[in-house]
Parts: structure tokens; C-alpha cells; sequence
């Protein structure tokens, strides 16, 4: 049985890390409140511009030319790039390894293709370049501070490397922003683009051709995509560690009750042992 001094001690650093797990479930909380709004708030402009681009399809595709945009392009998914977003850093529950296992699984899916990979966040990069060798290119710590510039160079090199016949497909992986509970596992088709039907079609007065327009909507609808990973990815990542850092405080609790549980136990025996002592000697000098 450990002893009293020891017992204390375990208390004494578990009540510490529960200082820790609660400092850290208050700042994800503060920053999941900022990085939610900016998630619901990208939601509508990505609603309207899928709309817009329906109907700017629609208008064009009596165009022989709109149906030859290099994005548009459908062939044999021989070379396959992923673009995986996970966060920088852990201590978040199973948010990273969750993504990470569907990725994963959909590269043993496709095993038979040439897979390539885009990494976003230090935990894919670590995980995926000790199992593959074809990193198409890696990107951390940009989630510190989110910009839409940074979505906008990747996105452009993901659009080169599909318009030059490089890459066959470019699938998506992230967490996107359900509610503060569990976040949801999101695997996309960025390109070629599919381009979405109009459920109620605008009649729109076009100043330049609609072949030209849709050129034009088709990579900001790209960008757009991996722009709106990144707030939803992060959205996620504060609420799971949230969850998580409050989970680890219920277990600190729960810990600290048995140990002090053990520890009111050991002094007690510690006690009657030096009653029982006591009462020997007198017994003994009698």
C-alpha cells in the first residue's frame, strides 16, 4: 500500500493538471465562439455562389465551349491527390485520428492509383510522411491566424496541378463544424467539378458570355471549397477540444475522489496501527 506522503502527492499533481484541462476547456471555448461565427457565417456566401454557378451552368451549356473548361475535365482516376486538413497541435479526443483513418482508408481503397498528397496541419504531415513517400506539398501553423490568401496559393496549386493533367482527381478531407458534441468526418470531390443542378432557375441578364462567366466562377468556387475547410476545420477542432479538456476534468474529479477515498483509508489504518501500539506497550509494562 503507498504511503500517506505519496497519496498526497498524486493528489496534489492530479489537481494540478485539472487546473490545466479547465484553463484549456475556457480559452477553446472563447476561441470556438469566434471561429464558429466565422464558419456559419461563410455558410450563405458558399449557399449563393453553388446557386449562382447553377445557373450560370445552365446558361452556358448551349455554349460547345463552356463544357471544355480545363476544371471540368472527367478522366480515369489514375493519379488521385488528397488534400488532408488536420489541426497543429492534439489534446483534442479523437479529432485528428478520426480524419486520419478515413483518409487512410480511402488510400487502401485506391491503392491500385497513384496517390499524391496535400497536407494541411502538423498531425496529417507527421502521420502520412513516415507511411508515403508522394507529398505533393505540406502546410502548418496556418491556422493561428486564418487568411483567406493562404486557402487562395493552395487552392491555385491544386488548380495547376488538375489543369496540367498532373492529377486525375482531387478528393477533400476535413472536419467540418456540426454542433459542440462531435464534429463531421467530410470526404469531397474539389475537381473535377461537378457542377450542381438548379432547383429554381434565375433569369439572369448576362453582359458577358456565359461560357467566359463560368470559366471565371470556377476557380473562386475552389478556392471557396478549401477557404471554408479551413473555418470549419478549426470550428471543430475548439469545440472537440473543448469536449475533450472537459471529459479530462470529469476524470481528474473522479480520480482525486479515490485517491482521497485511499488516502482517508491509509491514515486511518496508520491510526488504529499506533493505538494498537500504544495499548501493547501499556499492556506490556502492566
Amino acid at each position: 500500500m503507498p504511503s500517506l506522503i505519496d497519496i498526497r502527492r498524486r493528489v496534489r499533481s492530479v489537481k494540478n493538471t485539472q487546473q490545466i484541462t479547465k484553463a484549456m476547456k475556457m480559452v477553446s471555448a472563447a476561441k470556438l465562439r469566434r471561429a464558429q461565427d466565422r464558419a456559419i457565417a461563410a455558410r450563405p456566401y458558399a449557399t449563393m455562389l453553388r446557386r449562382i454557378l447553377a445557373n450560370v451552368a445552365e446558361a452556358a451549356a448551349n455554349d460547345p465551349d463552356a463544357g471544355a473548361h480545363p476544371l471540368l475535365a472527367v478522366r480515369p482516376e489514375q493519379r488521385i491527390l488528397m488534400v488532408v486538413v488536420t489541426a497543429d497541435s492534439g489534446l483534442a479526443g479523437a479529432f485528428n485520428s478520426n480524419l486520419i483513418k478515413l483518409a487512410h482508408r480511402f488510400a487502401d481503397e485506391h491503392r491500385n492509383a497513384e496517390l499524391s498528397f496535400q497536407l494541411i496541419g502538423k498531425k496529417g504531415v507527421n502521420y502520412f510522411r513516415r507511411r508515403f513517400t508522394n507529398i505533393a506539398g505540406t502546410h502548418t501553423d496556418l491556422f493561428r491566424r486564418i487568411k483567406y490568401e493562404d486557402a487562395e496559393r493552395i487552392a491555385e496549386e491544386i488548380i495547376a496541378r488538375f489543369s496540367a493533367g498532373d492529377v486525375d482527381a482531387v478528393y477533400l478531407f476535413t472536419n467540418e463544424f456540426k454542433n459542440v458534441m462531435a464534429p463531421v468526418l467530410s470526404s469531397t470531390r474539389v475537381l473535377p467539378i461537378e457542377l450542381p443542378k438548379s432547383a429554381e432557375t434565375v433569369d439572369y441578364i448576362y453582359e458577358q458570355n456565359p461560357g467566359e462567366l463560368l470559366g471565371s466562377l470556377l476557380p473562386r468556387y475552389v478556392k471557396l471549397l478549401i477557404y471554408r475547410a479551413f473555418l470549419e476545420s478549426v470550428a471543430a477542432e475548439h469545440a472537440a477540444r473543448m469536449t475533450a479538456m472537459e471529459a479530462a476534468t470529469n476524470n481528474a474529479n473522479d480520480v482525486i475522489d479515490k485517491l482521497t477515498l485511499l488516502m482517508n483509508r491509509v491514515r486511518q489504518a496508520s491510526i488504529t496501527r499506533e493505538i494498537i501500539e500504544i495499548v501493547s506497550g501499556a499492556a506490556a509494562l502492566d
